[in-house]
């Protein structure tokens, strides 16, 4: 393929996205035959171009006549906050994988439910068997009690009252006084010592924005024997932390 070559472009597409823009940039709206001046558009063609954006529900036209950006828009907009910090955090994912030769992860306390937003594994990095979903087993992992941790304790109960504590295999913490204990001890690294899956283990440190209103957790999973490695390098996990918390603040609003 002949890469000088310049891309085919479709016409119809360009006008729509031009004509969005001018739509976009009244916060109170316009009329057709303005919009039409601003996307260099003709009339007829930006009335064609309008009415279609309004059926799928990009464009709105108010009772006076006046035309505004439609609710899918909004939808959209959230959706690619999304794929924002996707792009911001999977490169720090995968160079931590391939530093230290496991599968890592990222999640977020986000409506007060624990989710994993992103894992970067491969052939030789394997994830964790995800067989008991994250939401319902954060007592037994390494990132939920990371995340746990940071809550206050209202919180925290709250959380623990709404999700049973299940017996996933003879490691793991059921009894919510012992886990409580637990999450209180002051330190920095979060671990699963086959409390999720035998044979597994994981570690996870805390990550926030910039205001501390956001919780997250990176975290790492490989062979329970190559645990007391990791443990040794927290220090590198927390760098790549770091980074992911520095990136929080230009994607999470």
């Amino acid at each position: 393929m002949d890469e000088t070559r310049r891309p085919t472009l479709i016409a119809s597409v360009q006008r729509a996205l031009h004509l969005m823009e001018a739509v976009a940039s009244h916060p109170n709206g316009a009329p057709a035959k303005q919009l039409a001046r601003e996307a260099g558009l003709p009339l007829a063609t930006t009335y064609h171009l309008l009415r279609t954006l309004a059926h799928e529900g990009y464009a709105m036209r108010l009772s006076d006549g006046v035309w505004v950006i439609g609710d899918r828009v909004q939808s959209l907009h959230g959706q690619s906050k999304t794929q924002q910090l996707l792009a911001r955090i999977r490169p720090a994912l995968m160079a931590l994988r391939d530093e230290l030769g496991v599968a890592a992860y990222f999640g977020l306390h986000e409506d007060d439910e624990i989710r994993i937003v992103d894992i970067a594994d491969g052939p030789r990095t394997p994830r964790v068997d995800l067989w008991v979903g994250f939401d319902a087993a954060a007592h037994a992992t390494a990132i939920g009690k990371c995340m746990l941790g940071q809550l206050d304790d209202e919180r925290r109960r709250d959380y623990l009252a709404r999700h049973p504590l299940v017996d996933l295999t003879p490691h793991t913490i059921t009894d919510r006084q012992q886990l409580l204990r637990t999450l209180a001890k002051p330190s920095g690294l979060s671990l699963d010592r086959e409390e999720y899956a035998l044979g597994t283990g994981c570690a996870a440190v805390p990550v926030t924005d910039a205001t501390g209103s956001v919780v997250g957790a990176l975290a790492i999973s490989c062979r329970t024997s190559k645990l007391p490695k990791i443990e040794a390098s927290a220090h590198r996990i927390q760098a790549t932390a770091a980074r992911i918390q520095r990136t929080l603040s230009l994607t999470i609003a």
